[in-house]
């Protein structure tokens, strides 16, 4: 496979695994408008261009919470990751370690916590906001067991989207289980690397607290059944309070909330709207990060997600306030098409274009870039 972008990765994933699994990374909410206008939103913005401004002593390393990245991104939590490629969030694990990133583990993690974790020094992880107290108290005891320092609250899914793949994906509806087995049958090569040779499938975070094998149609019944649309900034204190680490809260969307954030007492937030998964209609990050930047200062450290496909856009992404970026879907597809290798050298691609970009605008540090260098 010739790989020029991390873009060619989602043709190669499409490829290899069966539909409900690629409609699953690849899908949004309604229409999908929102994440369409991630994307659109993001190519539109333009840098300044800059020359004779020596910048060949640059560097792409940054900090976060006093803990070291040799790239500005961070690897995003993407449940389901062990079924895109034998013990998935174990490979993106070994990639982030081999380049010197973060990866934050979804709670929705096939692998568990703690054989993930063996793998990677700078692990967080991801818990979302749900009723069953008991399961959150004891995931935020193992995280901390297994030395993860930075917390990641999910805080945008007290209701679980209207995705309009999933039905005629198979991933919900009428026949469901004999579609995906259809589908399976009909990629051999995924079916014998992941199918076969990468079992179990159940989600072992949830697995490990309920004492059983949980597969696909259990994920989504005990999803459903504790998605918590009564959740308020109360809910969260006992959270902050345990946890001893920085607490990052993913999922804000409008300045208010952010500023209700820095007095909640977050150490961060990622400004997100669920990869255009939740919400359709809602403001693409792009054009949500500025006012939100601007509304919390340096108050607390502010990430970003969702839209971003190529190295260039993460120094736009940059250049309007966040101080990292995570990487979803572009790791998936890589994880997905190459597994290990794929996320390394999409990493690899990012970085190249990081490079690219913040010589022609002539800037040679990760903290030199802001609004400065667009046009």
């Amino acid at each position: 496979m010739i790989v020029s972008s991390a873009s060619d990765y989602r043709k190669a994933a499409q490829r290899r695994l069966p539909r409900f699994l690629f409609d699953y990374i690849d899908g949004g909410a309604n229409a999908e408008d929102t994440l369409k206008a991630n994307v659109a939103d993001l190519r539109a913005v333009n840098l300044r261009q800059r020359v004779l401004k020596n910048a060949a002593d640059l560097s792409l390393a940054t900090e976060w919470f006093g803990q070291s990245s040799k790239l500005p991104v961070i690897l995003a939590p993407v449940g389901l990751s062990g079924m895109f490629a034998r013990r998935g969030e174990v490979q993106v694990a070994n990639a982030a370690e081999k380049k010197g990133v973060p990866y934050v583990l979804s709670t929705l993690s096939i692998c568990p916590l703690e054989e993930v974790a063996s793998h990677c020094s700078s692990l967080w992880f991801q818990l979302y906001v749900l009723k069953d107290r008991r399961f959150m108290q004891s995931m935020l005891e193992r995280a901390q067991h297994a030395g993860v320092k930075n917390l990641v609250f999910t805080v945008d899914l007290p209701v679980h989207g209207s995705r309009y793949r999933d039905a005629p994906s198979g991933l919900s509806g009428p026949y469901a289980a004999q579609r995906r087995m259809l589908q399976v049958i009909s990629k051999p090569a995924w079916a014998f690397d992941v199918g076969i040779r990468g079992r179990p499938h159940d989600l072992g975070n949830i697995s490990q607290y309920l004492g059983k094998a949980t597969g696909l149609q259990d994920y989504v019944g005990w999803l459903g059944q504790n998605i918590d649309p009564s959740i308020s900034w109360s809910d969260l204190e006992w959270i902050r309070d345990f946890w001893k680490g920085p607490l990052i809260l993913k999922g804000i969307l409008d300045p208010e909330d952010a500023r209700d954030a820095v007095r909640f007492g977050a150490n961060g937030i990622v400004v997100s709207n669920h990869g255009g998964r939740q919400l359709d209609g809602a403001l693409s990050t792009v054009k949500a990060l500025p006012p939100i930047a601007d509304a919390v200062g340096n108050d607390l450290e502010v990430f970003v997600d969702s839209g971003v496909r190529s190295g260039l856009d993460v120094i736009r992404m940059l250049a309007l306030g966040a101080k990292g970026v995570l990487l979803g879907r572009t790791a998936a597809y890589a994880l997905a098409a190459a597994g290990q290798a794929g996320v390394e050298n999409m990493l690899e691609i990012f970085a190249k274009e990081m490079r690219v970009a913040m010589i022609l605008t002539g800037v040679t540090s990760i903290a030199q870039i802001d609004r400065r260098i667009l046009a």
